[in-house]
């Protein structure tokens, strides 16, 4: 029994980059965060019942046992990619157990309801705020209400001295709890920056996602997951959150929200405006911000990217750079792009793709050397 239904992802092709074939997964509301209440199955009752047939005056007891109930189960589902189901369905109750009969028939056990939720999903108790666990493999599964146990039918309480026993046992009842999913992205790229600095247009630019692009802040309401395939049999994901400005870390903007995503990342692309009169400035107000929400974040590896070299000259990008570097000390790479006219765009995911196949060389090396 399912609770939700599948959404399957949809194939596009891509010509920003060539023939290269991109998938994207749907876009639709974004929602990261729910409460839900779940509630496993009651154990059916044993039932109270003595063999009456003829020709067998001293039958004896023979009440079977109830059914155990179902359990409330959250399965990782690949086609999903936000907790909008949950706005409407907020309860999620398993079968309970059937009774027992008469003649030893034990009670048929409730069935288990299967919750699908998207791949990256956090669960946490809605009461103690305790995480309970983190589901980022795919088709992983979590138990979050079992079932109580059956009741006893009077045929289990026959002894030598009890020959005709009245005692039942009533079933258990299932485990209650309230939840609080929380969703964050799972994605290799995240690109980080002021509103408009083009993180949108970047995206849509190397992947076949398509999402809204304006010349106004906060274009973005919600993070965008665009499925780039670089060569024939090596994909990454990028992910478009929302532009950051000063005091995002503390609430200010939609920054606070949408931070959190960028924790599941390998590798950020810091994209900046490269037209903008305070080029070094933009730089730091999200290093300052990236920092304040969390050192862990703030420590991860980070690209420079300047976008919109379209619309300088070359003495002049080489000039605002310069000055932009020398200030903040950048020691990382740096990037020249335009989204827009796709200039540099192919060398960056080229540099990505070799980058992102180190680190999985790496972390090989350290799972054979751990197990050695």
């Amino acid at each position: 029994m399912f609770a939700q239904a599948v959404r399957p992802r949809q194939k596009h092709r891509s010509k920003a980059l060539g023939q290269r074939e991109c998938f994207v997964v749907p876009t639709m509301k974004f929602v990261d965060e729910v409460f839900i209440y779940v509630q496993g199955g009651n154990g059916g009752d044993g039932c109270l019942s003595f063999r009456r047939e003829r020709f067998i005056p001293h039958g004896g007891p023979d009440g079977g046992d109830g059914g155990e109930g179902g359990c409330v189960i959250l399965r990782v589902d690949e086609g999903l990619n936000t907790l909008v189901d949950f706005r409407h369905a907020r309860e999620f109750r398993a079968e309970n157990g059937q009774p027992g009969m008469g003649k030893q028939r034990t009670g048929r056990s409730g069935l288990d309801l299967e919750v699908r939720v998207p791949l990256g999903t956090l669960v946490y108790d809605a009461d103690s705020g305790e995480l309970i666990a983190d589901l980022e493999q795919k088709g992983e599964s979590l138990v979050v209400a079992r079932g109580g146990s059956e009741g006893l039918g009077n045929t289990r309480f026959k002894s030598s001295t009890n020959r005709a026993p009245r005692q039942t046992t009533k079933g258990k009842p299932g485990e209650v709890r309230g939840l609080r999913l929380e969703m964050q992205l799972l994605a290799d790229v995240g690109v980080a920056g002021l509103p408009n600095a083009g993180k949108s247009t970047l995206v849509s630019a190397v992947s076949a996602a398509k999402p809204k692009i304006a010349a106004y802040p906060f274009t973005t309401l919600y993070p965008q997951l665009g499925v780039v395939s670089a060569s024939p049999d090596r994909r990454f994901v990028i992910a478009d959150v929302p532009g950051l400005i000063a005091g995002a870390a503390t609430g200010a903007g939609l920054g606070i929200q949408f931070l959190k995503h960028l924790n599941r990342t390998r590798l950020l692309l810091h994209l900046v405006d490269l037209s903008s009169e305070n080029l070094a400035d933009d730089v730091c107000t999200i290093e300052a911000q990236l920092r304040q929400y969390s050192e862990a974040l703030f420590s991860k590896e980070r690209w420079l990217v300047l976008n919109k070299v379209d619309l300088l000259a070359e003495h002049e990008i080489a000039a605002r750079t310069q000055e932009a570097t020398e200030r903040i000390r950048w020691e990382g790479p740096v990037f020249f792009v335009s989204a827009l006219t796709g200039k540099g765009c192919r060398e960056l995911i080229s540099r990505i793709e070799s980058r992102l196949d180190a680190m999985d060389t790496a972390r090989r090396d350290r799972l054979t050397e751990s197990m050695c």
